[in-house]
């Protein structure tokens, strides 16, 4: 079956109003109608750069507990989590999935992994 969500975990995390932190979420892929509608909105037209504020609260379909996903909250995040969630975006909506491409150092062999989330380990051989 064909991945169109795609989990996260934010370096940071978003606090809320109440001081708790919401790190784990869901983005889901992109569509060409959520990559034209922020255009129109006014916020873009004055700051290109609102752009990506918009586009993310689209497409992010959870974060902790939090019930709606918009804007205003996008603006609250870190820009160490922002800058996380566009390099998210880029991977998932142009490779079509979170994979990264990498090379080992010893044996130049390329290969794909999936990143560990912030705080999960792996078992050492």
């Amino acid at each position: 079956m064909y991945q169109t969500e795609f989990p996260f975990l934010l370096p940071q995390g978003l606090i809320d109003s109440e001081g708790n932190v919401h790190r784990e979420g869901m983005m889901r892929l992109s569509t060409a109608y959520d990559e034209i509608a922020p255009l129109r909105d006014p916020r873009v037209q004055s700051n290109p750069g609102y752009l990506i504020i918009i586009l993310l609260s689209r497409v992010i379909t959870q974060l902790g507990t939090l019930q709606a996903i918009n804007p205003k909250l996008i603006e609250g995040l870190y820009s160490g989590d922002l800058a996380y969630l566009q390099d998210f975006y880029q991977r998932i909506n142009q490779v079509g999935h979170s994979r990264l491409h990498v090379a080992c150092p010893h044996c130049q062999g390329e290969f794909e992994v999936e990143p560990l989330l912030m705080g999960e380990f792996t078992a050492t051989p």
